[in-house]
């Protein structure tokens, strides 16, 4: 058995590792969502649109995460489109992840119920999760042990009613789980013109707007897909967004509204403000961080979106987990830096400042635990001690000594603009070496 595989609750209760479901047989829902009957909520019923249940029945062929993704939107969508109040939305959410969920409201509005449906009175237990509200407020779930593998995906979304019924209209389209053999068709280059064109209007875009796509890669032990859906549901990116997984990665179309062409800016300062307001809630909770990352590509015509997806996987290549303006990269910004990624990677790590930057990264790995690498690239981009000193939270003393080691050992003076661009250009290329293909 793999140590490491999620666990599934079968009917009787047993848990068995997750296996992928064989078409047409039923399987239960994973651990920590109930499976949806009837109603939900007071007068609320799920939507029984024909292209849903068609989506859902394809994904649980291909993909049981992926279903259980569409069913967790499709429930908050069909909240939002009745008559939603912060007890139903509390109610029905406790009943959808099976242990208790409240709500509390700007205004001072506040809901908490069990899972049965019934209101729970008093202060929250163990809060295993929370999206927090602005200016004030926030969402929970309480559930024993450990989070669930949708219990972030379910805040998410619950956070998105929540703001609703706060008196925040929704400003985006919500992201929609796509297909994936419709998104793999549409970013294959082997496919004839007309099929890409019929796979885009199959996933609701526009084959004459340009599009951009991005790529997402999760931590180890995580779903990218859900990933993927989870950080967009934040509702940060405006115009329709597809979402799917394609290999080991997210895979994410997106059509901007504005002008006649259609917009073309980069979605990557949300995308930003998204990864840093989910460390911000994770640090909250002390939950462990994720690991997210994201290369956003260049604007394409739809019918050439390979081109974007291939901007986008180089871009993720100049990533790493961490702070926002290092866990998100745009390929258009990168500029000239970009084509550092079509350097073999044996050159990279033969190259001297690389080589020596990954030795004194394997040394501080196996000492003490401190990381100059990430000391320096903070101070690298931002040119200022005391901004990579907030960056990282750490004292403006400690990024320095961080820094001084860091001289030392390469023989630079980051005070001078040519070796912090040459040091710049090693973290690159360190980054690159590790990385050299993205499925």
């Amino acid at each position: 058995m793999n140590p490491h595989a999620r666990p599934k609750v079968s009917p009787s209760g047993g848990v068995r590792p997750q296996e992928r479901r064989q078409a047409g047989s039923r399987s239960p829902p994973p651990r920590g969502l109930r499976r949806l009957r009837g109603p939900v909520g007071r007068g609320v019923v799920l939507p029984r649109l024909r292209t849903v249940k068609g989506l859902l029945l394809r994904l649980s062929e291909l993909d049981p995460d992926a279903a259980t993704a569409v069913r967790v939107i499709a429930h908050f969508e069909a909240l939002l489109g009745g008559g939603l109040d912060p007890a139903t939305l509390a109610r029905s959410t406790a009943g959808l992840a099976g242990c208790p969920a409240g709500l509390e409201l700007p205004d001072g509005r506040a809901a908490r119920y069990g899972p049965g449906g019934v209101a729970l009175a008093g202060a929250p237990g163990h809060v295993s999760g929370r999206v927090e509200l602005e200016p004030a407020g926030r969402v929970w779930l309480e559930r024993p042990g450990a989070p669930g593998p949708f219990d972030e995906l379910v805040l998410e979304w619950m956070a998105i009613a929540a703001r609703v019924l706060a008196g925040r209209p929704r400003q985006t389209r919500p992201p929609r789980a796509a297909d994936p053999a419709l998104v793999e068709l549409v970013l294959s280059g082997r496919e004839d013109a007309p099929d890409r064109a019929r796979a885009l209007r199959l996933l609701g875009l526009a084959p004459e707007t340009p599009l951009r796509v991005v790529a997402v890669a999760g931590g180890r032990e995580t779903d990218v897909g859900v990933e993927a859906v989870a950080l967009l549901g934040r509702g940060a990116l405006p115009g329709s967004v597809r979402v799917a997984r394609v290999g080991s990665l997210g895979a994410v179309l997106v059509q901007r509204p504005g002008g006649p062409h259609g917009g073309t800016g980069s979605p990557a300062a949300e995308l930003r403000a998204a990864v840093r307001d989910r460390a911000r809630d994770r640090s909250a909770d002390r939950a462990p961080a994720r690991g997210i990352r994201v290369g956003v590509g260049g604007a394409a015509d739809p019918l050439d979106a390979r081109t974007s997806w291939e901007q986008a996987r180089a871009a993720l290549r100049f990533t790493v987990p961490g702070a926002p303006e290092e866990a998100v990269a745009d390929h258009d910004e990168l500029g000239p830096v970009a084509l550092l990624a079509d350097i073999p990677v044996e050159r990279l790590r033969e190259q001297a400042d690389v080589r020596r930057l990954a030795e004194l990264a394997d040394r501080e790995r196996g000492g003490q635990g401190t990381d100059p690498l990430a000391a320096l690239a903070a101070f690298c981009r931002t040119g200022s001690l005391r901004q990579a000193a907030a960056e990282l939270h750490l004292h403006h003393s400690s990024v320095a000594a961080r820094l001084t080691h860091v001289e030392r050992e390469l023989g630079w003076r980051l005070r001078d603009p040519r070796d912090r661009f040459r040091a710049q250009l090693a973290l690159y290329a360190l980054r690159l070496a590790g990385k050299p293909d993205v499925d």
